[in-house]
Parts: C-alpha cells; structure tokens; sequence
C-alpha cells in the first residue's frame, strides 16, 4: 500500500508561485509512476502532471505547461509540484496519485482510474 499526504497548498495572487509537495509511505512509491491532479468546484478532476518512477520522464496537460514543473526526490519519499505564474484557473484542490498497477512502468496513465491511492488533497486559491 502507498499513503500519500499534500502540503503546500495556499491563498496567493495572480503570477505568484507555489511549491506543493506529496510525502509517500511504503515500499512501492519508489517504482511507482506518480501524478498530480486538480479539481476545481463542479468540473472533472483533471490530471495536471504525471512524472515516470526513475523521475526521469514527465508530462504537463497544455493547460499548465512551461509554468509547472514536477519532480520526486527518491531519498525523501516526495513528489513536488513547482507552480509558478498562477492565474485564477489554477484554483483547485490539487491530488497526488499512484499509479501502482505496474512496477517500472514505461508508459503513462492519463486515466484517473488507473491511479490506486490518493492523497487527501490541498487546497490552491490564486485571487486576481
């Protein structure tokens, strides 16, 4: 099993940053593929980024690529998620995922079915 818990989350402006951050217990999260996702009030949950096991390999939706960047430090156990220029869209609450169906998978998950454990969420207002 994978336990996953987001921090980082906050009430910030326009073109302000954020650094969010998803601690991982158990034995899996180091050949797990992990994603983040948001969801705003009354849409879908979205995938935002997902990076490969080995941290090597990413992916960003259009929505916020070039301004976002994720990332896992492998010693700590922690995918980051590096948000930077925040616009009012960015207004979500935003998950960390495992995707534990295969170890060392090299292929991604663009399917929020395919992701086995969820974290409990943390919360991103960005005001204009």
């Amino acid at each position: 099993q994978v336990q996953l818990v987001e921090s980082g989350g906050g009430l910030v402006q326009a073109g302000d940053s954020l650094r969010l951050s998803c601690a991982a217990s158990g034995r899996t999260f180091s050949s797990s593929n992990m994603g983040w996702f948001r969801q705003a009030p009354g849409k879908e949950r979205e995938l935002v980024a997902i990076i490969n096991w080995a941290g090597g390999r990413t992916y960003y939706a259009d929505s916020v690529k070039g301004r976002v960047t994720i990332s896992r430090d492998s010693a700590k156990n922690t995918v980051y998620l590096q948000m930077n220029s925040l616009i009012p869209e960015d207004t979500a609450v935003y998950y960390c995922a495992a995707d534990t169906r295969r170890r060392y998978s090299t292929t991604f998950s663009f399917n929020r079915q395919e992701y086995a454990y969820w974290g409990q969420g943390t919360q991103v207002t960005v005001s204009s």
